[in-house]
């Protein structure tokens, strides 16, 4: 149903006057009323109209509604009294702010004789609009006609765009008409503030299609529900995640206090400030006992304005506050103190720094809240909370919010002042160790998580993607027994080892068996009474976009949770295998075949473990945190920590790998078979120039020419047939495979200067990003990729 012109529905009056007076636009439904052609009325003073004692002042008006009777003018001479609804309507680009006013001609049945009205009214328990098929109002309950401020039985008749000018009554009249046309309900959340009210409320709209006898859609319901209270709750929920993510990323005492001021900067306050206790005086670390005066240190601040020109004092300065004031007060009581204006104690709390006092004033602050920054016992500092754009002032609510976020950031800055040296070398470590991004690749697109343990550090948890030839990708996760260096020291050799053993192309259960090997050597090499402690658990998948073919196996591991694109997230039923280190029992591999957009859900046993639950309770709750729809797979790497670890610590530390599959059209793909004949090469090479022209790929025809032609002329020469040629491009890479029955891996090798031959695969690793070989079942695959990006450019 298209968009109708508020001036050619003949069911309402309606009349446009500028801030002049003057009439601009004068509806059908105006005529039918006072008799008045638009010709007649359009240009001239909208007092004209008016009967009666003009000077009055009509009772109800504010700076942008007017509601009321009025006395007017019909054509043929006689008064008609009208009940009239106007708003103000701000400037626009080309349109200058005018008055719109408007009254209804039709106002339907009265609502206690509308089975409409009655039917939707009896359904609603809370404010109410019911609109008819062409979204005239019929009736609202006495909780809607509260929230709008206007007289229920004047309403009847109006459009929605007709109470008010807002944005929001527009686009609800939008969603009204798409009920109207599909016969499907419809939620719409907003911000605003209904009459009466200094704040605006989180509201949900919906809209709900009303039917008759027949089925058929005869009108729309509009229920609204106040959510304020959820909402605010979920955004300190938010605040509360954010911050656990957030802050303390670094062992940097600097950097822990601003990631405090930058999470709760706008979500909680206007200004933040965070000032510590000087450590210098004491040995570098704070005082045992907290006494006023209090020398704090200005460690971090952050505010809405740039530049923070509420702040007195700068990044570095010491400040001493003495009895009295709110920093000191909390320091001493380690309790929070809130001030404000509305509460007449901002003042008082500020008497003792006139220079706090007159920027108070100076930016409108009118609520500043302190809370201690305390950590196992050990007062560290304040922060200091302030609000000075946003109107409402701290309530119990913000206090505990505030004091969960500077817990959190208090531990963290103990943690870099008590443990720095060791805590560095440990962060350092796993820097080291683990992927500081993850590749991109044709295959996949991923995300990961890794969050350290609460108390024992970061420990032998690791993930990993590794590009392979043909385009393919492996993926690993895996976890080491223990915790600390030795751990991650541990995991860095596994690591390491997997990242080698996948390079040649080994299938998943072969790896598992040369890692297990490696653990058993490690657990032997420890040398003293732990011998045969050394263990881990790993999970390694194998994924081919060209045939969308996976195969996986695990040593120990919880299997990967599978999303389809259009289905429930289930468990792989994957065999279990033994853990690392314990040595002589096999592996064994699934083979799946994977959808595009399917995820992969790679994780370790510390995300679904906990002590207030067991494995299998984690993993329903995993498979519920991957069920819900999300924009991105980091911001469901969000949820699932949020939604599994919501304190945002484990007993245990985690690693989380997601992975969405892509698959390569077959479009991209060229494969043909090559009789075991020198003599055919150069058709062979005709072919491969023609792919590569429909492909658009001229630039690499040279270079492709050429290694198309050694790797085809070896696989004759020394390969045994069947021989099979394949191309695969993508928008970066272009990648040639020659696969024969033979297991003999090529080498290359330094041709003299007399020999013949012995340059080709020379030739190759000098014309190519990389080359390589791989064993398959039915023999060997060699491949080549050329980069086709500098070549585009």
């Amino acid at each position: 149903m298209s968009p109708v012109n508020p001036f050619d529905d003949a069911a309402t009056a309606r009349a446009v006057v500028d801030g002049s007076g003057t009439l601009r636009e004068w509806n059908e439904g105006a005529r039918l009323l006072l008799g008045h052609p638009a010709s007649e009325v359009v240009g001239r003073p909208a007092a004209d109209l008016l009967a009666g004692d003009r000077d009055d002042t009509p009772p109800g008006r504010d700076d942008d509604r007017w509601s009321g009777t009025l006395a007017l003018r019909h054509r043929d001479g006689h008064t008609v009294s009208v009940w009239v609804l106007a708003h103000r309507r701000p400037a626009a680009d080309d349109t200058p702010a005018a008055w719109l006013a408007v009254t209804p001609l039709e106002s339907g049945p009265e609502p206690e004789d509308d089975p409409l009205v009655r039917a939707a009214l009896t359904q609603s328990p809370c404010a109410t609009m019911i609109f008819d098929d062409r979204l005239l109002l019929r009736g609202v309950n006495d909780a809607m006609a509260k929230l709008l401020g206007l007289p229920p039985d004047r309403l009847r008749g109006l459009r929605v765009t007709d109470l008010s000018d807002r944005p929001q009554n527009a686009e609800l009249e939008r969603q009204m008409r798409r009920v109207l046309t599909t016969g499907r309900r419809h939620d719409m959340q907003t911000r605003l503030r209904a009459v009466g009210e200094s704040r605006a409320h989180a509201w949900n709209a919906r809209i709900a299609p009303l039917t008759d006898a027949d089925g058929r859609v005869c009108g729309v319901c509009v229920s609204a529900h106040d959510f304020t209270e959820q909402h605010r709750a979920r955004e300190r929920l938010q605040l509360v995640n954010e911050a656990s993510v957030r802050i303390g990323t670094t062992l940097d005492v600097t950097r822990t206090a601003q990631e405090l001021a930058d999470v709760c900067v706008p979500a909680l306050a206007d200004f933040v400030s965070v000032d510590l206790l000087d450590p210098r005086e004491h040995g570098g670390e704070p005082a045992a006992v907290v006494e006023p005066p209090v020398g704090l240190r200005r460690t971090a601040h952050r505010s809405v304005t740039e530049d923070c020109p509420q702040s007195v004092s700068e990044i570095g300065r010491l400040d001493v506050y003495p009895a009295g004031s709110p920093q000191a007060e909390c320091l001493l009581s380690g309790q929070a103190i809130v001030a404000s204006v509305a509460y007449g104690d901002l003042e008082r709390w500020l008497r003792w720094d006139p220079v706090r006092l007159r920027r108070v004033e100076e930016y409108g602050i009118h609520s500043t809240m302190s809370v201690p920054l305390q950590a196992r016992g050990t007062t560290l500092g304040a922060a200091v909370f302030t609000r000075f754009r946003r109107p409402d002032p701290f309530t119990h609510d913000d206090v505990l919010l505030a004091e969960e976020v500077s817990a959190r950031a208090a531990v963290c800055i103990d943690n870099a002042r008590r443990y720095s040296r060791e805590r560095e070398a440990t962060l350092t470590l796993q820097r080291s160790l683990l992927p500081r991004w993850l590749p991109p690749t044709a295959a996949v697109q991923a995300a990961s998580r890794y969050l350290p343990a609460a108390r024992s550090g970061v420990g032998g948890d690791w993930f990993d993607v590794i590009p392979l030839s043909g385009m393919r990708v492996a993926m690993v996760v895996g976890d080491v027994v223990g915790h600390g260096i030795p751990a991650s020291a541990t995991m860095g050799r596994l690591r390491t080892a997997v990242r080698t053993l996948a390079d040649i192309d080994l299938t998943p259960e072969e790896l598992l068996t040369h890692l297990d090997d490696l653990v058993v050597r490690l657990s032997e090499e420890s040398g003293d009474d732990r011998a045969g402690e050394v263990g881990a658990t790993c999970l390694y998948v194998v994924y081919d976009p060209v045939s969308r073919h996976c195969s996986m196996a695990r040593a120990g591991h919880p299997a990967p949770v599978l999303i389809p694109p259009d289905g429930p997230p289930e468990q792989v039923e994957l065999p279990s295998g033994p853990p690392l280190g314990v040595g002589g029992l096999p592996f064994e591999s699934a083979e799946l075949e994977l959808r595009e957009g399917s995820v992969l859900a790679l994780y370790t046993d510390g995300l679904v473990e906990s002590r207030d639950r067991d494995t299998d309770a984690g993993q329903t709750l995993l498979r519920e945190a991957l069920a819900a729809p999300v924009e991105s797979l980091d911001a469901a790497c969000d949820r699932v920590l949020h939604t599994l670890l919501p304190a945002g610590s484990a007993a245990d530390d985690v690693a989380l790998l997601l992975a969405r599959t892509r698959g390569l059209p077959a479009g991209q793909v060229a494969t043909w078979d090559i009789p075991a004949d020198p003599s055919l090469v150069a058709p062979v090479r005709k072919q491969v120039l023609d792919r590569l022209s429909d492909w658009n790929l001229l630039e690499a025809t040279f270079t492709a020419e050429l290694v198309v032609s050694e790797l085809v002329t070896n696989a004759i020469r020394y390969g045994s047939p069947p021989i099979r040629l394949r191309l695969i491009h993508d928008t970066a890479t272009l990648i040639c495979e020659v696969s024969d029955t033979s297991h003999t891996a090529p080498h290359l090798r330094r041709a003299r200067t007399w020999d013949e031959g012995g340059r080709g695969l020379l030739l190759v690793a000098q014309l190519t990003q990389r080359w390589g070989s791989r064993h398959t079942t039915e023999g060997k695959t060699i491949w080549a990729e050329l980069g086709l990006l500098d070549e585009e450019e």
